[in-house]
């Protein structure tokens, strides 16, 4: 298992919502492509199916909607070559979320997987 700790949040994707926000979208995707290649170097190969677990630690309580925020983390651990694809033919994915108002981060598990078909 590997274990991969980003010291920030990827923005929501609530806040590119909407055809004139497409330029700032891409801008957004590139830098945290380039924010998860930084912290998460892989080790090894990417898994051919892996369980990825990631949990973000909030610096509020207010609500969050938990899919909107693992987009841009998901294409750049395709990106950093720490999973083979996002899609649900390489992935399994499990979401959490936590409360950390003095260390906001994410943290990455990723578990290979043997595939049973």
């Amino acid at each position: 298992m590997e274990k991969y700790t980003i010291p920030l949040i990827p923005p929501s994707l609530n806040k590119y919502a909407g055809r004139e926000n497409t330029w700032a979208y891409r801008g957004a995707k590139a830098e945290w492509r380039g924010i998860v290649c930084a912290y998460c170097r892989p080790r090894r190969k990417p898994p051919a199916f892996a369980h990825v677990m990631i949990t973000f630690y909030f610096p509020s309580r207010r609500r969050h909607d938990a899919d909107n925020y693992c987009k841009f983390l998901l294409d750049g651990l395709v990106s950093a070559g720490v999973i083979a694809d996002d899609d649900f033919d390489h992935i399994r994915l499990s979401i959490a979320a936590g409360y950390d108002k003095d260390n906001p981060r994410t943290e990455v598990l990723i578990d290979a997987v043997q595939c049973t078909e």
